[in-house]
């Protein structure tokens, strides 16, 4: 009985211990760096037990950790504090918790809060504050100017997530028009939003695609059909300071469920980085077997332009596709056309590709 005894001790132990080892291991989610840049996995909006999340502040550093992230930012609600009998409402204090284990595991954790208000205007968050606190004040307006005043970065939240309420509106165009709005959520959660998307590329703001986790995390594995919304920001270098600069420039696209959103001249950065064509082979008088592969973590989705190659292709995240085609009569290379339906570079607009290869 005793031997029993110890023996369950020890499950128990492992069983406690294995899951903190595992939030330990950092992974790769795998996008290439562009155009000179760093490309940083981003989620700039998360809560904890600090407003309305269920998590300890740590807990989403080992999460980050987990899915791959560069850089986070916790942006619990500075009005709504559900938990307040129970956890003292100091603005400040989830970043302070955070801030240590962030910095131990590589993580840039970025000091934020969400100004929440009913739609319009709805919920913004801003980033890169000095101190949450002068930002708890009734109206509106003055809580997004003692944002400014520290210089922070300020976004618009989930913009159609009440949809009886969505809309550009006067408010936004006041915030536009001073300066004090500098990017919006096309992506929330797995919710795309075409009408964000439409008015960052009208009105040259930055895009941005966050988790707004409230619960613990569940993804133990980052894959193409499962994984955390995020930003790519591609920025100088990874720190606090370049990934400011990088958002202000709007160098940002949008990883949602399995489609990548943002300005054209970036998606197509990354599908060339990404997209590389291999081995050619004969198997008829002008038939070939083209090799493609795919090093981004994206399972690519093209459909045909041109008459040449299949009508739809699939490149699967870090895989390999071979194409038969059929080479036109005189032609020394075989070119492919083709649009990468899940790029979006505007609502259901995707990125015009090219895929060619000399014949011999």
């Amino acid at each position: 009985m005793k031997k029993f005894k110890i023996a369950l001790l020890v499950l128990l132990a492992s069983l406690l211990i294995a899951p903190l080892a595992f939030a330990a291991q950092k992974v790769d989610v795998l996008f290439p760096d562009i155009l000179g840049y760093k490309t940083l996995k981003c989620d700039l909006h998360m809560h904890t037990v600090f407003s309305d999340g269920e998590v300890w502040p740590t807990v989403r550093v080992d999460e980050a950790v987990r899915e791959g992230l560069d850089a986070v930012a916790i942006a619990d609600h500075i009005e709504y504090q559900p938990y307040k009998e129970d956890v003292p409402t100091n603005f400040n204090r989830s970043f302070e918790i955070a801030a240590e284990p962030a910095k131990e595991k590589g993580i840039l954790l970025i000091k934020g809060a969400e100004i929440t208000r009913d739609t319009p205007p709805g919920h913004f968050n801003a980033i890169f504050l000095n101190d949450v606190k002068p930002l708890d004040t009734n109206d509106h307006p003055d809580a997004v100017k003692a944002a400014n005043d520290q210089n922070a970065f300020i976004f618009w939240n989930h913009p159609g997530w009440k949809p009886d309420k969505k809309g550009w509106f006067d408010i936004h165009t006041q915030l536009y028009e001073n300066k004090w709005l500098h990017g919006i959520e096309v992506a929330n959660g797995e919710d795309y939003y075409a009408d964000a998307h439409k008015w960052c590329l009208e009105k040259t703001l930055t895009m941005l695609g966050n988790s707004d986790i409230h619960a613990p995390s569940l993804i133990t594995e980052t894959t193409p059909d499962n994984h955390r919304t995020m930003t790519l920001v591609f920025a100088k270098e990874k720190t606090p300071e370049a990934l400011k600069e990088a958002l202000a420039g709007g160098r940002t696209a949008v990883w949602c469920k399995n489609q990548l959103i943002g300005k054209e001249d970036f998606l197509d950065a990354i599908f060339k980085a990404s997209v590389k064509v291999g081995d050619i082979q004969r198997k008829g008088r002008r038939t070939f077997n083209l090799e493609i592969v795919n090093n981004c973590a994206l399972n690519i989705e093209l459909q045909r332009l041109g008459d040449i190659g299949p009508a739809e292709l699939l490149l699967p995240a870090m895989g390999t596709a071979v194409v038969q085609a059929k080479l036109p009569k005189g032609a020394k290379r075989l070119e492919l056309s083709y649009v990468a339906q899940n790029l979006l570079i505007a609502p259901e607009n995707g990125l015009p590709v090219k895929l060619s290869a000399p014949v011999q």
